[in-house]
């Protein structure tokens, strides 16, 4: 169809867990996710716990993010080596392990400021092979023509999961306790472990020249390179998810606290976790044949919600606002997802995506630590126009590309 094209392949939005393969890396994803997202709630309140510090807290999260980052291309070159399903299996046994030992030294009370820093690398190290290897995952499992909808059933049911995870991770670390909370993120890797037992997915074509690590990241970067809309988007995503991390993780509880309080701000999360879970059973059911320009495009309804927070807003239109936000972010989600897929050798994938991962994890901490001492110099209103207005420049850039222009779903 010229215009769009509903769901294809038979069966609808669901159609794609029809296939084993399939149910069987949506169902290990999920639960990947449900781990993460109760383990980032209850960490904090374990390092508080042990050391009663928030600089602690600090450092303990910011190990795990570094190695994480540190590691993500080598987790790429290892996705594209060997079985991703392999892959998978063993990054979530190091997450769990990870985790064990953890909840194992919260409750006998030997956790100490060191051994939890260390722990988190090692969870971080588990997650750089785990993200590339999951990604590039989903072509191996269905047919082509299901591609966009198992990604949009992915991503629903892994902003699902991060979502149940980190309130779940609040209630049980209230509930029961920090150690008992990570005991339980420890035993939901492990269950994301056995569910990947049931991938029979062979190895991608080795990446390049055996042990040439170096090589293979070349071949990866000239992967990345070669195709202008990649790397074009993903520069316009680094100033994106800069500006909306520095808002929603800094300015935003700022100006929370000195407005509408801390409750409404939490239900704005919400609601903007909503809209994206509307937006990718939205993008599961249609786009346009340019769902890459499309998404793109809608994407510059996410700064509806920074103008509307720069300045004195009704909570009916930031709620409105942030909404829509998610919805069109993961249109765009869904969109750059399927256009990877389609358009990079298999045996090259992992890499991209790697590639693709490092962009925006650093992107996200450098917005959240330099928005501070500008919203000192300017204030956070005017701050949050800057940061809307950078989304809107390279929004605009990015559509602007022939490139990203052209590029159509086959």
């Amino acid at each position: 169809m010229a215009v769009g094209e509903s769901v294809g392949g038979g069966g609808g939005v669901l159609a794609p867990l029809r296939h084993g393969a399939f149910r069987a890396l949506a169902a290990g994803r999920i639960l990947m996710f449900l781990g993460s997202g109760l383990a980032s709630v209850a960490l904090a309140f374990a390092v508080l716990d042990v050391t009663g510090s928030l600089a602690a807290v600090g450092l303990v999260v910011g190990a795990r993010s570094v190695a994480n980052i540190a590691l993500l291309l080598l987790g790429g070159v290892i996705a594209d080596r060997v079985s991703r399903s392999l892959v998978l299996r063993g990054g979530c046994a190091a997450a769990a392990a990870s985790q064990v030992l953890l909840a194992l030294a919260l409750l006998s009370g030997f956790a100490t400021l060191p051994l939890m820093m260390l722990l988190a690398v090692l969870n971080g190290a588990a997650g750089a092979v785990n993200l590339p290897a999951a990604s590039a995952l989903v072509p191996q499992t269905v047919p082509r023509p299901l591609l966009r909808p198992a990604n949009a059933v992915v991503r629903v049911g892994t902003h699902g999961g991060m979502f149940v995870g980190m309130s779940a991770g609040g209630v049980l670390a209230g509930v029961a306790g920090s150690g008992w909370a990570i005991a339980a993120s420890g035993a939901l890797f492990a269950a994301a472990g056995l569910s990947f037992l049931a991938l029979r997915i062979p190895a991608t074509a080795p990446a390049g020249g055996g042990g040439d690590i170096l090589r293979d990241l070349r071949e990866g970067w000239t992967e990345f390179t070669a195709r202008s809309w990649v790397w074009i988007i993903v520069l316009a995503f680094m100033v994106v998810n800069a500006s909306w991390s520095a808002t929603t993780a800094v300015l935003g509880p700022a100006i929370a606290d000195g407005s509408f309080g801390r409750t409404a701000w939490g239900l704005l999360m919400a609601v903007n976790s909503a809209g994206l879970l509307v937006g990718g059973v939205t993008a599961a059911r249609w786009q346009p044949r340019r769902a890459l320009l499309f998404g793109t495009g809608l994407v510059l309804l996410q700064t509806v919600p920074l103008f509307a927070l720069a300045g004195p807003s009704p909570l009916p239109l930031l709620f409105a606002a942030m909404f829509l936000a998610g919805v069109a972010v993961e249109q765009f989600s869904v969109a750059w997802e399927v256009s990877v897929q389609e358009n990079i050798p298999a045996e090259k994938l992992s890499r991209v995506y790697s590639y693709d991962a490092v962009g925006s994890f650093v992107a996200m901490p450098v917005g959240q630590v330099a928005v501070a001492p500008l919203a000192a110099s300017v204030g956070p209103g005017t701050a949050i126009v800057l940061l809307a207005c950078l989304t809107l420049t390279a929004v605009l850039a990015a559509l602007c590309a022939p490139s990203v222009r052209a590029l159509r779903r086959r």
